[in-house]
């Protein structure tokens, strides 16, 4: 075991978009990134076909954006954190244009604004098409590269957070020499989401919930963990992470059809433009009656396809599939947690010293549904108020243990299949309740299993359908909505009571 004294320094835990802007944001002030990989090779964000949203248009303004980010919410969604992001995108955007991020611009210097599902007007700015999340990484990264005082320690695993007196002094990492503790009293968690927990997803499957465990193993609160926004089209092939075929190509004209050609989307309220858990349940359950679903765009895009989405189109070529001439198969896969760590409006959480943004944190931004493309502008929004926050903060010398020993590394593949079958798109009651019993058996020593317990846990207690979180038995929702909260010892408990057949605390009423 070494020890690596951070300086007083901030250590950020992600090399995302949420940790690169924090540490740009918190310069000339020193901070140290840890990334799991090398920098930019690691997490969801260059994933990201879809772009961010902000009230840029004409016609449009951040009360209309306000507006569609509370309906997609589904009762759920915080005005505060909604007002504050929908009122700070443009100026997030133009922050990261100067950071060297090169949106795409009509021919008069523009940006281009394109349409998603559940927008009410065209306000979402791409880059390269469908490469959005590619180039915001390329020019954040060569932003960290420039910018003095920041260290990047790659290849560095967080395994816990030391903590003296419930506050934290350091982080436990395993890396290439071994474990060391990186002492600090500062500590910020911006490691993404959790699709890895799920067969299916667009996230990479080192992308299990590592952020969101190493909250919970110190005490933090995490919040509407049952929330999973589920992708309705992803490309329904063998690849892992599944390549999305974004929303914007139903933005675009695009329409869901089957293998008869027949629209089954025609006759549901939104059409292929629902909000995403209509449209993922309505494709589930199309393909649950033995039917394949595709997205078809050869009438409204056809030859121009590949121009427009260069990635997706590479991605359906390795499959055989020409889109700008044939219907794309998809089907949906697990890709944006709503839940995670409890925060505040600055992205403080419950433990003193610890601070979450981006998808590992639950601002209360997204409700219980995310609306289309609000995810990277929350990060974006969010960086700079956690940079502003862990700045402000005067703390002492970290005083971390020095006999710290690196825990068990979690295996998510040991609970892939449960959490793929109970915790899906639609979910039951008892199935949920059988997953938990093998999720307890694990969650002591694993990490991976004690988040899958924890979000089961959260699902079983919602008795109700509100949003992302759909259950056969309780297909209703309830008249009043309440967040959910856990920490790690509560959801234990609660597990063993639910597993042994007691009923589940309500939330929601």
């Amino acid at each position: 075991m070494t020890a690596m004294d951070a300086g007083g320094r901030p250590v950020i835990v992600g090399g995302g978009i949420a940790g690169l802007l924090t540490a740009l944001h918190l310069a000339p002030e020193p901070a140290m990134l840890v990334t799991a990989g090398a920098l930019g090779e690691e997490g969801s964000t260059a994933l990201a076909q879809g772009g961010l949203a902000a009230s840029l248009g004409a016609d449009d303004s951040p009360d209309l954006h306000l507006a569609d980010t509370l309906a997609a919410g589904d009762g759920l969604g915080e005005r505060q954190a909604a007002h504050l992001v929908t009122a700070a995108a443009p100026d997030a955007l133009a922050t990261l244009s100067r950071f060297g991020v090169r949106f795409d611009r009509a021919r008069d210097g523009r940006l281009c604004l394109g349409l998603e599902a559940a927008h009410g007007r065209r306000r979402i700015v791409h880059a390269g098409g469908d490469g959005t999340g590619r180039e915001i990484v390329r020019a954040l990264v060569d932003a960290v590269r420039r910018t003095p005082g920041i260290a990047v320690l790659e290849h560095a695993e967080a395994r816990r957070l030391v903590l003296r007196d419930g506050e934290v002094h350091g982080v436990l990492v395993a890396c290439e020499g071994g474990a060391a503790v990186l002492s600090t009293r500062r500590v910020v968690i911006a490691t993404g989401g959790i699709g890895g927990l799920f067969a299916d997803s667009t996230n990479p499957a080192s992308c299990w919930g590592q952020g969101l465990m190493l909250a919970a193993r110190a005490g933090a609160a995490l919040a509407d963990l049952e929330f999973i926004q589920f992708h309705p089209t992803a490309l329904d092939g063998p690849g892992r992470p599944m390549p999305l075929v974004s929303e914007a190509v139903r933005g675009e004209g695009a329409v869901l059809v089957d293998e008869t050609g027949a629209r089954f989307m025609a006759d549901i309220p939104g059409g292929d433009l629902a909000p995403r858990d209509v449209v993922a349940r309505a494709v589930a359950a199309h393909l649950g009656a033995g039917h394949r679903v595709f997205l078809d765009a050869t009438h409204s895009l056809g030859p121009a396809f590949p121009k427009r989405f260069p990635a997706i189109t590479r991605a359906c070529r390795a499959l055989g599939v020409d889109p700008s001439r044939e219907p794309i198969p998809v089907r949906p896969a697990a890709h944006y947690h709503m839940g995670g760590i409890a925060v505040d409006g600055e992205g403080r959480s419950t433990v003193q010293g610890l601070w979450a943004c981006g998808e590992a944190a639950c601002t209360g931004l997204h409700g219980a549904n995310r609306l289309a493309s609000n995810s990277l502008i929350e990060a974006a929004v969010f960086a700079r108020a956690v940079a502003r926050s862990v700045s402000s903060e005067t703390v002492g010398p970290a005083r971390p243990c020095g006999d710290a020993r690196l825990p068990h590394r979690a295996d998510p593949d040991a609970v892939r299949p449960a959490v793929s079958r109970a915790l899906g798109v639609v979910r039951q009651g008892g199935e949920m309740q059988a997953a938990l019993a093998g999720f307890r058996s694990l969650a002591v020593r694993d990490d991976a299993a004690a988040l899958a317990l924890m979000i089961a846990v959260a699902a079983c207690r919602r008795r109700e359908s509100r949003g992302a979180h759909f259950r056969t038995d309780f297909p209703h929702r309830t008249v009043f909505a309440r967040h959910s909260s856990l920490t790690l010892g509560e959801a234990l408990v609660a597990a063993g009571a639910i597993a042994d057949g007691a009923p589940a605390e309500i939330v929601g009423v």
